[in-house]
């Protein structure tokens, strides 16, 4: 193994990537970087699934809760954090494993990307986040579908955030680069693996899994974050999980509808997510059977190699 080689743990949420991790960092002297946009959060433990104590003691883990609820967390700064990361382990003799399934963090990392921007207008962003105030998400996404519809195809319409910055990006005229026009970083020799499974079962597991988060106090997760001040309106709030527990909290569904929701809206995030995969074309996938235990999963990634 080379000396900047970077192992990468992807695929659909509830396929099983972080005990996979975990088995593999064992056999490979290897160290965990998370890649999963929301277990970077404090406080959001059982609703973005991140592993458990037990878990984060048997080999190191790096970038998990590293930030409280209310900071607005960009792929650059990611990627500046999840670099320092892996070269620190990398500089220690170690293996850097990253897990996770959002793709823009993922694209940080595998891609060439320059995240410099020119001085950021604050007057023309209050602008943009009044004109958002007043007119609602779906006017804002509308308004950068007129000015970039390639952007807009990419953002969803409630992500007013991202919205906001791609149409700042595109008036600045520094609209981040398709992935067509970016080469892979060359610092490092990447090795991913795409872990996939069988629709059907994957959609079982997305479902049970709801309920066993639930019953571990998901809802008092999300009673507790409220309790602390943190609004529905942050980003981290969008979050499936807490976003249809906050229209729950405050009466606005009933408690099995709102489940019902967060099962729904995981399974086309999981749909989202393998669609996303399929873009890279240097992915080795995995396939996962549901009897698989993790260390099924890590000695086949490394039969793969």
């Amino acid at each position: 193994m080379k000396y900047n080689t970077v192992y990468i743990i992807a695929g659909p949420t509830a396929v099983g990537k972080s005990s996979a991790a975990i088995s593999l960092a064992k056999k490979l002297d290897g160290e965990i970087v998370n890649c999963d946009s929301v277990q970077l959060y404090k406080y959001m433990d059982i609703g973005s699934a991140k592993p458990s104590d037990e878990e984060l003691k048997e080999v190191p883990h790096h970038l998990f809760g590293i930030v409280t609820p209310d900071y607005v967390m960009t792929a650059a700064t990611y990627q500046k954090l999840a670099f320092a990361v892996i070269n620190n382990i990398l500089s220690r003799g170690k293996t850097p494993i990253v897990v996770g399934g959002t793709g823009l963090y993922l694209n940080s990392i595998l891609y060439d990307m320059d995240f410099a921007t020119k001085e950021e207008d604050n007057h023309r962003r209050i602008e943009l986040e009044k004109m958002a105030e007043a007119k609602g998400p779906e006017y804002m996404h509308n308004y950068l579908s007129g000015l970039d519809p390639e952007s807009a195809a990419r953002i969803h319409p409630n992500n007013v955030r991202k919205v906001i910055r791609a149409i700042e990006a595109f008036e600045q005229g520094d609209g981040i680069k398709s992935l067509r026009e970016c080469r892979l970083n060359p610092d490092y020799e990447f090795r991913l693996f795409a872990l996939s499974m069988d629709r059907e079962e994957l959609y079982k597991r997305i479902n049970g899994r709801v309920l066993t988060l639930v019953r571990k106090g998901l809802i008092d997760e999300v009673k507790n974050l409220r309790a602390m001040g943190y609004s529905k309106n942050l980003s981290s709030m969008k979050g499936i999980g807490y976003k249809e527990l906050f229209s729950f909290l405050d009466g606005e569904t009933e408690l099995k509808p709102a489940l019902l929701k967060i099962m729904k809206n995981t399974r086309r995030y999981a749909k989202r997510q393998i669609t996303w995969l399929k873009r890279y074309d240097f992915a080795r996938w995995i396939d996962v059977r549901p009897s698989d235990t993790a260390d099924m999963i890590a000695d086949r990634i490394l039969e793969n190699i």
